[in-house]
Formats: C-alpha cells, structure tokens, sequence
C-alpha cells in the first residue's frame, strides 16, 4: 500500500501547480498535483506530452479514465468513488495508482481493507508559498 505524507514514512512531495509557467518553480523531477481533473485537462496534456509526473482529483469514473489516458501518475478519489475506480484501474491495467485523501492514520485500516492502491495526508501536497 502506497502511503503518502505520513510523518513516520518518508515521501516525495507532490508540488500544486495551476499553470504551466509554475511547473519551472519546481524541483526537478517533482510529481506535480494538478487539483481537480476537469479544471486541469490542460495542464494535463502538457505533463503527458512533456512526460512529467503528475496526479489529479477525479470527481467521477470518467475523469479517472481520461487521467489515466493523460499518464497520471496518481489519481485521488473519495471513498466510495475510489473503490469503483480501482475497479476499473484493475480490469484495465491502469498504470495510474488510485489514491484517497485522509487525515488520520485510523482511516488507512479501510482503504487497505477496500483494496485501494493507497493514502494520501495532506501534508503529501507542497502548496505554493504566498508572496
């Protein structure tokens, strides 16, 4: 099970973009987190022709089979909308991971048990600091 941005684990950072001109602010070979799918189908496409690693929120199965088309790297979902995308990442091979969003450490025992790819906390995801 994929565990990101626990405190005991470590991880790498996914770093929020909301435009192309902000992917050169980050590190290189950063995995980049888009937010939501439908308002980053751009950026989207830039990363998959660009081949940079990316993740997105899906907010329904369609959305998981187009990021998934665009070589995300992750895709998060809410339960119980992760569990019908892992399903489908499973039947069709996704080489996307399926992920969902938590904020404490009980709540990983019912993603492992539902048979998600993994977790994501919070703390996973490096906002852009204010100016």
């Amino acid at each position: 099970m994929i565990i990101l941005g626990h405190p005991e684990i470590p991880f790498s950072p996914l770093f929020y973009v909301e435009s192309i001109d902000e992917i050169a602010h980050t590190p290189p070979n950063a995995t980049l987190w888009l937010g939501s799918y439908r308002q980053a189908v751009t950026l989207a496409r830039h990363c998959q022709e660009h081949d940079l690693p990316y993740g997105v929120m899906a907010e329904n199965p369609t959305d998981a089979l187009k990021a998934n088309a665009l070589r995300a790297r992750y895709i998060l979902a809410e339960m119980p909308l992760a569990q019908t995308i892992q399903k489908m990442a499973e039947t069709y091979l996704f080489d996307a991971k399926i992920l969902v969003p938590i904020h404490e450490e009980e709540e990983m025992t019912a993603v492992a048990e539902a048979g998600i790819d993994g977790v994501i906390f919070q703390t996973a995801i490096t906002l852009p600091e204010s100016s």
